[in-house]
């Protein structure tokens, strides 16, 4: 009888815990819901009157802009490239510095504090905007792709490190100690358990990066980091819509480019 009692009073403790996590569950889908709807509203998303002339506009700056004007192509070669090479060179710096600081952050790597240690530099990395960090550099090392490519390197140095941390987190320990407990080194367990597990994750997180910072690159030109941007910048102040719009498509030909590339480089890898 009271084994009975004590399966009955587990199935009735089971069941309570499961209401109760139900329940826990639902609260916070409610939760998340209502802030999402006020932020919503915060951010005047529910005014329908602000979307009345939202649709005419639109097509009145896309019709300003067609057909794309090429008349100025020569002149976008400099620009196009110091673009390109400030996208490279942040993403080059950006993934030399993220790769020893997400070892260090990432947990159970090493000592807590220097864990910590790391976090904090990479969160504080990131949280600074790129634009940010490049008005700060324009002021420090004058105007041209180099602030560009240096504010790029610092804001791109704390995503990659975040990412890279969290990959190493998720490695499968099981393989490397089943190498270690047949006595071999540790490098070795670094070269065929560790790397092949992270390494395609590190290649596709470090060429999204990339890609990002073409398009991070182009912003940049409106603070005097030079590039393709201050070219856009300048024709939309002119309202030289058409020349704007055939900036546009040769970006959008550059990243179109890079994603191929990047598809390629993906493949190389995984082979």
């Amino acid at each position: 009888m009271n084994f009975a009692a004590d399966r009955a009073d587990a199935v009735v403790s089971v069941l309570a815990d499961g209401s109760r996590r139900a329940v826990h569950g639902y609260a916070g889908f409610v939760a998340a819901a209502l802030a999402i709807a006020v932020a919503f509203a915060y951010a005047d998303a529910f005014n329908l009157v602000r979307y009345r002339d939202a649709l005419p506009t639109i097509l009145v700056l896309l019709g300003d802009s067609l057909p794309p004007d090429f008349s100025r192509w020569q002149s976008w070669g400099r620009p196009l490239a110091e673009t390109l090479a400030m996208s490279i060179c942040g993403t080059v710096l950006a993934a030399a510095a993220a790769a020893p600081l997400g070892a260090l952050a990432a947990q159970g790597s090493g000592f807590p504090v220097v864990s910590h240690a790391a976090r904090l530099v990479l969160n504080t990395l990131r949280s600074i905007p790129d634009l940010v960090w490049g008005i700060m550099f324009v002021a420090a090392v004058g105007f041209g792709p180099l602030p560009g490519l240096l504010a790029l390197a610092c804001h791109s140095t704390g995503m990659l490190g975040k990412f890279y941390a969290e990959i190493i987190e998720h490695v499968d320990t099981a393989p490397g100690e089943a190498l270690r407990s047949h006595g071999v080194s540790r490098l070795a367990v670094l070269r065929f358990s560790v790397l092949p597990q992270i390494l395609p994750r590190v290649v596709d997180v470090t060429l999204y990066r990339w890609e990002h910072n073409v398009r991070a690159a182009t912003v940049l030109g409106v603070i005097g980091a030079g590039g393709i941007g201050l070219q856009l910048i300048t024709a939309f102040h002119l309202f030289a819509y058409r020349e704007a719009m055939a900036l546009i498509l040769v970006l959008l030909g550059l990243v179109t480019l890079i994603n191929v590339l990047g598809a390629w480089l993906r493949a190389r890898f995984l082979a």
